[in-house]
């Protein structure tokens, strides 16, 4: 079915409505969730750019039986994201800090390595923790599979089917680059 410019014109009109009457309402929840107005306002119009960009947002809005639910869990994932990068950022400057020897990096080699390290969260996002672990300890902190057995509680061809796992969901997700 082909979309006619009219039904994107009442899409439009169904999402700024959706927005018009619940902003406030989203706002409100997620600074009782967060820290301060200012990243509520922040993850607030980051949940309704997904809305935005979701396939639905083709749909009328007015469609949605249960809006602020709708919303909601959105705005749950966005948290999730936003609280993922915070924490990968926050690895990241310790492992910094931790660095035998001052390290100087650009502000763009910085940006580069942060998107990099939210795109390797990303393609691991499908995998089970242990897998996800697994991956993380032999590529990040070089531990050999044995020790990985250990620390996880599993055996080692547990912790090499994990890994194995891990590389595939990489290899899947990875962009093309040629």
């Amino acid at each position: 079915m082909i979309d006619s410019p009219a039904s994107g014109a009442v899409a439009a009109d169904h999402l700024q409505t959706l927005y018009r009457e619940h902003h406030g309402w989203l706002h409100g929840w997620l600074r009782q969730r967060l820290r301060g107005a200012d990243q509520a306002a922040d993850l607030a119009q980051d949940t309704f750019l997904r809305v935005l960009a979701s396939p639905q947002a083709a749909q009328p809005a007015g469609g949605i039986r249960e809006p602020r639910s709708y919303l909601a869990t959105i705005a749950r994932r966005v948290m999730v994201d936003h609280l993922r990068r915070q924490s990968l950022e926050r690895a990241y400057l310790e492992a910094l800090a931790a660095a035998p020897e001052p390290t100087e990096i650009s502000p763009e080699e910085r940006a580069l390595i942060l998107e990099s390290l939210c795109e390797l969260d990303a393609m691991l996002d499908g995998l089970g923790h242990k897998a996800r672990q697994a991956f993380l300890m032999s590529q990040l902190e070089g531990m050999t599979y044995p020790e990985i057995a250990a620390r996880l509680g599993v055996s080692t061809s547990s912790v090499k089917k994990y890994v194995a796992r891990a590389v595939e969901q990489c290899l899947l997700l990875m962009p093309d680059l040629g």
